[in-house]
């Protein structure tokens, strides 16, 4: 029997793509509160399958794959430009694979537009009906309007046209920003990339017997199983350890861990893996609305993803990526050092070196460090500055990391920063190794 949540989401999935949503009509449809039509609408929204767009409303769109992650839709224009629809809202779902700047003749710009393109051009209506004819959707900059032709030619071919007060650099670069920005996390490797999907995962139910435990354990060779209760929310996890000496006829429930540790589908990898060492468990389950079971992470899956990502080439470059590119390694007498100038994006309001960036500094030469007597990857579990002074704006620095102590779990690194012959920092590392073994 499904929840009048579940019922909602059902509901809204059932709609055609494009379709208006609402939270006064959809609690007279299914006869349910507001309060419950707006939260499932919300949960909805978390899922991708609608967008709310400022001025709109709330629409139904298409669920977007993780490859196709870079593509912004239409809608999600809309509110990066903080813009009006005048048209073809029907439309408003639909990707676009590239923008084109109408900032040259018509008949050259009209070569660079076709099906699936934004065009970002001024008043110039003759561009906006010939941009719509050749497939194209229309932002026209400025705040200026558009014709009702062009209105009811949008309309008939379902593909919006919209209006903002920003300028057409403007315009670009905000979206060159949130494409960027997609790429980004399309490098990030989330728990719905790895778990086990339910259906291929082993639980018990909380009124199952110990037993039951025995027979899976028999049956599958694992030790650690998932809790659940009648409706499928995750209530506990279960352990060889919890059904020591315990007799078989014993409920589940008696014996469970309860309220274990959860993860989203859209929980990074890495802070599963940190949660996993950091805690010392070997299994997550792994949950969806209304904290309902949909798959398992076990720490071999993850591990095994993290070392993975250690050979993936990063698509979009972050603040990170930006900051340790300034990194050169160099040898002096057999002790590895890394040289990094202080350029201007590095620096703070004072034009001194921002401490976030001198941050990500000690913990990638210590990272590097370490990797050079143990392979694998780490977690960093505190990083100490113990001296610090102010190093100016196009200052070449040196970074000496020398590591202190290592051991199969565990590495503590120390960190000196000098300019000009002098130190101006200290730091220390400390960090858990993971071991892709385990």
């Amino acid at each position: 029997m499904l929840t009048k949540h579940e019922q909602i989401l059902q509901h809204i999935l059932d709609l055609d793509v494009g379709s208006k949503i609402s939270v006064r009509q959809i609690a007279k449809d299914l006869t349910v509160s507001e309060g419950t039509a707006y939260r499932a609408i919300k949960e909805a929204e978390n899922q991708g399958i609608v967008s709310t767009i400022e001025r709109v409303g709330t629409i139904r769109i298409e669920r977007q794959a993780k490859s196709n992650i870079e593509k912004l839709t239409f809608a999600e224009v809309v509110n990066i430009v903080e813009g009006q629809v005048l048209g073809g809202r029907a439309g408003l779902h639909k990707t676009l694979h590239k923008f084109v700047i109408g900032a040259m003749k018509l008949e050259a710009m009209m070569r660079y537009v076709d099906a699936g393109s934004l065009l970002i051009v001024g008043n110039r209506v003759n561009a906006h009906e010939l941009g719509l004819k050749a497939g194209s959707a229309i932002l026209v900059t400025g705040g200026f309007d558009t014709d009702e032709e062009v209105k009811r030619l949008a309309d008939e071919l379902e593909l919006p046209v919209i209006s903002t007060s920003y300028d057409t650099f403007t315009v670009a670069t905000m979206i060159n920003k949130a494409i960027h920005d997609r790429l980004i996390k399309k490098d990030i490797v989330l728990a719905s990339d790895i778990l086990i999907p339910i259906d291929e995962t082993h639980y018990l139910y909380q009124h199952d017997k110990v037993l039951k435990w025995h027979e899976l354990n028999k049956e599958t060779m694992h030790s650690r199983y998932p809790v659940v209760d009648q409706a499928n929310r995750v209530t506990g996890v279960v352990t060889s350890k919890d059904i020591i000496g315990v007799p078989v006829s014993m409920q589940v429930e008696k014996v469970m861990t309860r309220a274990p540790l959860t993860v989203t589908e859209k929980t990074s990898v890495a802070a599963c893996a940190h949660m996993m060492i950091w805690e010392g468990i070997e299994l997550l389950p792994v949950i969806g609305s209304s904290h309902k079971l949909i798959g398992i992470l076990t720490r071999q899956d993850v591990l095994k993803a993290m070392q993975m990502m250690q050979k993936q080439p990063q698509v979009g470059a972050t603040f990170d990526d930006l900051i340790t590119t300034e990194l050169k390694e160099l040898k002096v007498d057999h002790e590895v050092r890394f040289t990094c100038r202080i350029t201007p994006q590095m620096t703070n309001h004072l034009g001194t070196v921002s401490y976030g960036v001198l941050m990500t500094l000690v913990t990638e030469t210590a990272r590097k460090a370490l990797r050079r007597i143990k392979k694998g990857d780490l977690v960093v579990e505190n990083v100490t500055f113990y001296y610090i002074k102010p190093v100016q704006i196009d200052s070449d620095i040196e970074l000496i990391p020398r590591v202190l102590e290592v051991s199969r779990k565990f590495g503590k690194v120390d960190v000196e920063i000098h300019h000009e012959g002098k130190i101006v920092g200290k730091a220390m590392m400390m960090a858990q190794l993971l071991d892709h073994r385990s």
